[in-house]
């Protein structure tokens, strides 16, 4: 069983990214046409597909996989096996529309596994496939070791009165024993490899254009496969559309703001109710949010296996949840749990990452069983990812100078999860600068026409990165304007749902700056 001290590392890294990417620079190599004779026997191969094996695997989803070569760049230096799933078409099927869930880190496997019912409209005219990126799930799954503490701290930040080039060297450190654990993988786990990964995948179901659907971190993923392959975009939706440019930093301060405005419509929310753990003043309520935190964290309570559950554990909890109204009445029971009777069992049940599965272990080229995953392979892969696609890297003076500076906007942004996401601020240390491609290249694509769906209240994406990648994609990008609350539309609202599949199985788009409206939960 996992220590508490391991769960609160993951679950932060999780939510505010801390690791490392060792990413080739070989660009030019890394960006040539998908074509390229030395890349033909990749684009020869067809997916065999048979039953998934594992417990509780749908019985009409099926798996199957495709090889990629490791480094685009040198095709002959060794592959990778990426794990695909189906779900087959119910009626007649004209392709596939391949679908990718976010993080970067979520298995889509698993994910589609258990969520499919959700996209089941579209099965009516496609196989519905997904698959685990490089570096995820069963695909060569990286990992930074089973005694990893993977942060400076509760929060992933060193406090005021503490030594942030210590801070720093701990992360050089934790970068080290993440390239041992990962292995040649870590280094090739950037969207630019990544979306290259997704042509193969095309030309092996047999189809002439990429029909997609992404969702948080699948949207980038989307783009940036437009800009590389502009010819083989067919129907493409980003939902819960993620920058192209903001540096690292940036995207944390406004992940907080977006959780802290999330937070306030669910206390807004939750003071209507009787029930409601704070009382019905909204604004008491958010000072009691605050304190409970500050509580937990200088007196933790115990777990039912004796474990200590932070202010920490209740901001990632508080946070996860918070990415669905859907999930605001089991919010509500939660809080109601821990502040009445000091029980948090409820809340841990929101935590992020992958918790309950063995150690880490080196890994090979094949798929990799369910069962031999890493329990860190989520924040790790998440990490990996986003610093491969970060060319920013700030000299050890430069954060050591900007911390204080922005520890404050941090705070200002959000009293609860201001310090808990701050961690971005260290994130890359001492590693390769990442792909500069997305933030100079991944723009004014031309593709057929693209949908792209921004939700108002959206605690991770916020709606004015819809709207700036949209202008850097340019004519192409068709704007849906979704007023609702939660991460992502497709799934929370039917209004949104209606919209997307009729573009994805009938071709009509809506309207640029059509709107969608709020749906409240009951």
């Amino acid at each position: 069983m996992l220590s508490m001290r391991r769960r609160r590392a993951i679950a932060t890294a999780a939510a505010t990214t801390a690791v490392l990417a060792l990413l080739g620079t070989a660009l030019p190599s890394a960006v040539a046409a998908g074509g390229d004779r030395d890349l033909s026997r990749f684009y020869r191969q067809k997916i065999s597909w048979s039953a998934c094996k594992g417990e509780g695997m749908p019985r009409d989803l099926q798996c199957g996989k495709v090889t990629v070569p490791l480094d685009y760049a040198r095709p002959s230096a060794g592959t990778l096996d990426l794990a695909l799933a189906r779900f087959p078409a119910t009626g007649g099927s004209r392709g596939s529309v391949l679908l990718n869930f976010g993080g970067p880190g979520r298995a889509g496997v698993s994910q589609l596994a258990s969520a499919g019912l959700e996209f089941m409209d579209l099965a009516k005219s496609y196989d519905l496939v997904t698959f685990d990126p490089r570096g995820v799930g069963r695909s060569s799954p990286v990992s930074c070791g089973e005694d990893t503490d993977g942060t400076t701290g509760t929060t992933g930040v060193p406090a005021e009165e503490s030594d942030p080039r210590a801070a720093l060297q701990q992360m050089r450190k934790l970068a080290e024993q993440c390239a041992r654990h990962s292995g040649p993988v870590l280094a090739h786990m950037g969207t630019v490899d990544a979306s290259r990964d997704l042509d193969v995948m095309r030309q092996a179901l047999g189809d002439k254009k990429l029909n997609y659907l992404g969702f948080s971190y699948g949207t980038r993923l989307g783009a940036v496969y437009a800009a590389q392959f502009p010819t083989k975009v067919g129907r493409m939706v980003l939902d819960g559309v993620d920058t192209l440019t903001e540096p690292l930093a940036e995207q944390g301060l406004a992940g907080a703001r977006g959780q802290q405005i999330a937070l306030e419509d669910f206390l807004a929310w939750c003071v209507k109710n009787v029930a409601c753990p704070f009382g019905q003043d909204a604004r008491s309520a958010r000072e009691q949010v605050v304190r409970l935190v500050d509580s937990l964290d200088r007196n933790p309570v115990p777990t039912a296996l004796g474990l200590p559950f932070s202010g920490q554990d209740l901001v990632d909890g508080i946070g996860q949840a918070l990415f669905s109204e859907r999930l605001w009445p089991a919010l509500e029971q939660a809080l109601s749990r821990l502040v009445e009777k000091g029980d948090p069992g409820g809340i841990m049940r929101f935590s992020s990452g992958a918790l309950a599965v063995p150690s880490a272990r080196e890994t090979g080229g094949g798929l990799v069983d369910p069962a031999d995953v890493p329990d860190d392979n989520l924040p790790a892969a998440l990490m990996a990812v986003n610093c491969a696609d970060d060319p920013d890297r700030p000299s050890a003076d430069r954060i050591v100078q900007d911390l204080p500076r922005l520890r404050s906007r941090y705070e200002e942004a959000s009293p609860v999860f201001g310090p808990h996401r701050l961690s971005q601020v260290l994130m890359c240390y001492g590693r390769p600068p990442g792909t500069d491609f997305i933030r100079k290249e991944v723009k004014d694509v031309h593709t057929a026409k693209m949908l792209l769906v921004g939700t108002r209240g959206d605690p991770a994406t916020p709606y004015r990165w819809t709207l700036e990648t949209a202008r850097r994609l340019g004519p192409s990008a068709v704007v849906l304007d979704n007023k609702g609350e939660g991460h992502t539309g497709y799934t929370s609202s039917r209004c949104v749902h209606a919209k997307v599949d009729a573009f994805l199985l009938d071709g009509t788009l809506p309207a640029d700056g059509s709107t969608c409206g709020s749906e409240r939960p009951h």
